[in-house]
């Protein structure tokens, strides 16, 4: 309750104050130097539309509060109702009586400064409006208004402004940079000013400058005053450089230390970046050392670095070094054939000098001088491992091996033994077919001592077990696709096994005990057969007749009839023909028994037929069936033939039982 009583005499003053009738709109306060003008826009409104009916200007105006009036400086007063001069002294009221209340004060002086008051009446409305006014001895300085950031390369609008404006006193405002600026004047109930306004593009070189705007008087070409600021324009490091401070010349493998130098950044390095052998570091410090630099250490730069960053050219080290990549090269067909023309070359990737001497090495012997090696007609003989070597100042340096291959048909072939001094039959014997080729003998062929094929193929014949038969010489044929060769024979030899010799010695002593045998046989055979002869010979000297003595074992096959017939049976010969018919001549008193069964040939026998009849006995002889005759030799089967001599004519006596004479020749 007790904020109630304030806040009602705050309405009741409103509501009987003349502020609720009057209404203003001019700048509150306003600029100017002695010898200048001031203009001063101002309008206003009464309320019900009244017109404005008198007008006061004091200058530096006090109230009195006895009198209710207002004491002070009268710059400007109208004496008639609604007729308002044009001019009074130095002011000049430009306005009218209904809303404008414009006012010129030319020129203007220094003890002009201070408040100004408008009274202004309508009616019985009365209104008093204070304007400030500040007048220097000269023209105050205009004001720079930069952006906050500047950006080299970007777009910068910077304005020149002078609180200041008036049509009857003219100035002009130039910058220090020859850049186009626009100038505008402001004279309006907000504002009163002069501005200039430049647009550039700042370069990193305007960082630190100052940018001068200045207030010129164009009547009296005269300088009034001016403004500078300092350029604060951001930029990246400019003008690096990368510095070498290593000693000249560098060589591979030595140390080098750099240095990344700038001319201006703003802000200022933070920190530095080195770009070497293709990959980047971030260093603070600005130097860079490189430890055993190498042969092919491309350029190098370096970057300075605040929020941007800037590379410096590259610097190239030129490292000396020996030569590299030294390689062989072949001016020759794909494939090198024996009998061709080849040449090598010797070749490399750079060398620093590129002063360089060639050599040439075969097999680690020095061959010749020169950066080609020729050969017109290649050799087997000539393949090997070549190495070419470049030297210059700084070193040499050798190629990789290079294996010259000769390509050939298969040559020199020979056929190796395993083993090698004779195998024993029944053990292994391995041949393998040896030979010189290039490409490797792809095929193989084996002949033995008749030239007849074996039909196999491979590089090794394997005879498993190994006999006797095997025995002789054999040869091999081998065969690339560049053609083929044969060696000459090599003999296997085979010797006999233990078991072979025992067999063999006991074959011979077998086959020498036969004939040992045999020459016994032989001689008892011999003997016998001379015992023989010479009991023919007695035979034959006893009339020829010859006979032999037969067993009494064998029993007589009684004959009923016939004196001159007689049987003979074997007890051995039950089965087959045992017995033969023995006919004697018949004399002149041998008639025929009755009763004798006689065949055809002794019906028909003469008296004058020979004396010795021949009879056929098919049977084996079995021995024993003689008692005076022992076989002295094995007789074949087969067909024996029996004689039977006569012994003579006449009467033959009466022989004893169990005797029978029989000669028998085969």
């Amino acid at each position: 309750m007790h904020l109630l009583g304030p806040l009602l005499l705050l309405l009741e003053y409103l509501a009987f104050s003349d502020s609720a009738q009057w209404t203003f709109e001019h700048p509150k306060i306003l600029y100017a130097w002695d010898g200048a003008c001031v203009w001063i826009p101002c309008r206003y409104h009464i309320l019900n539309k009244q017109s404005l009916d008198n007008l006061t200007v004091y200058h530096n105006y006090e109230y009195d509060s006895s009198t209710k009036s207002y004491n002070g400086t009268v710059l400007y007063k109208n004496l008639k109702i609604r007729e308002f001069p044009a001019r009074q002294g130095r002011v000049q009221f430009l306005g009218n009586g209904r809303s404008n209340c414009t006012l010129l004060i030319n020129p203007v002086k220094v003890n002009d400064s201070g408040q100004l008051g408008l009274r202004m009446m309508s009616g019985e409305n009365k209104w008093m409006e204070a304007i400030g006014l500040n007048v220097s001895e000269t023209a105050p300085p205009p004001h720079i208004e930069l952006p906050p950031d500047i950006r080299e390369l970007h777009d910068v609008t910077v304005t020149c402004s002078l609180n200041f404006a008036c049509f009857e006193y003219q100035v002009h405002l130039q910058w220090s940079l020859e850049e186009r600026a626009v100038t505008s004047t402001s004279l309006s109930i907000k504002t009163v000013s002069t501005q200039s306004t430049l647009t550039f593009q700042p370069q990193w070189t305007h960082h630190g400058k100052n940018l001068t705007c200045q207030l010129w008087d164009p009547t009296e070409q005269q300088l009034l005053s001016e403004e500078t600021v300092w350029l604060d324009v951001k930029h990246p490091p400019k003008e690096v450089i990368t510095v070498i401070q290593s000693p000249t010349p560098i060589r591979e493998g030595d140390s080098v230390i750099l240095s990344c130098t700038y001319n201006s950044s703003n802000p200022r390095v933070t920190r530095y970046e080195w770009d070497h052998l293709g990959f980047q570091d971030q260093l603070s410090p600005a130097g860079l050392t490189i430890r055993k630099v190498a042969w092919d250490t491309g350029p190098v730069k370096c970057a300075a670095c605040n929020q941007w960053c800037l590379w410096s050219p590259p610097v190239d080290l030129d490292v000396q070094y020996a030569p590299k990549d030294v390689s062989v090269q072949v001016t020759s067909h794909s494939e090198i054939h024996s009998g061709r023309r080849v040449l090598l070359q010797c070749d490399f990737l750079s060398s620093r000098p590129t002063d360089v001497r060639f050599f040439w090495k075969k097999n680690g012997i020095f061959l010749e001088e020169g950066k080609e090696l020729s050969f017109d007609a290649i050799s087997p003989e000539d393949a090997g491992t070549y190495h070419c070597l470049v030297n210059n100042s700084i070193g040499q340096t050798s190629s990789k091996a290079w294996a010259l291959q000769v390509l050939y048909a298969p040559r020199s072939l020979h056929v190796s033994i395993s083993p090698k001094d004779g195998v024993v039959e029944g053990k292994k014997a391995v041949l393998t077919c040896e030979s010189d080729a290039n490409p490797p003998t792809s095929r193989y062929a084996w002949f033995d001592w008749n030239n007849q094929d074996l039909r196999h193929y491979d590089q090794t014949l394997r005879l498993d077990p190994v006999t006797l038969q095997h025995s002789g010489a054999y040869w091999c044929q081998g065969s690339n696709r560049l053609g083929q060769g044969q060696s000459p024979p090599t003999t296997l030899t085979v010797y006999y096994s233990s078991a072979s010799i025992i067999r063999r010695v006991a074959l011979g002593v077998g086959f020498c005990l036969a004939i040992f045998l045999l020459a016994i046989w032989g001689v008892k055979l011999q003997r016998s057969w001379k015992r023989i002869q010479r009991q023919q010979g007695l035979q034959e000297s006893s009339s020829g007749q010859n006979f032999f003595v037969r067993n009494v074992k064998a029993r007589r096959i009684p004959q009923a009839e016939g004196p001159h017939s007689l049987g003979c049976y074997h007890p051995v010969m039950e089965d087959a023909v045992s017995y033969a018919a023995l006919r004697f001549p018949l004399g002149e008193t041998d008639a025929p028994r009755p009763g004798d069964a006689g065949t055809s040939e002794t019906r028909g026998l003469s008296s004058d037929r020979d004396d010795t009849v021949t009879y056929s006995v098919v049977q084996k002889r079995h021995v024993g069936d003689y008692e005076n005759v022992t076989p002295e030799v094995l007789e074949d089967e087969g067909i024996h033939y029996s004689e039977m001599v006569h012994f003579g004519f006449g009467e033959r006596p009466l022989a004893q039982e169990g005797v029978e004479y029989v000669t028998l020749k085969q």
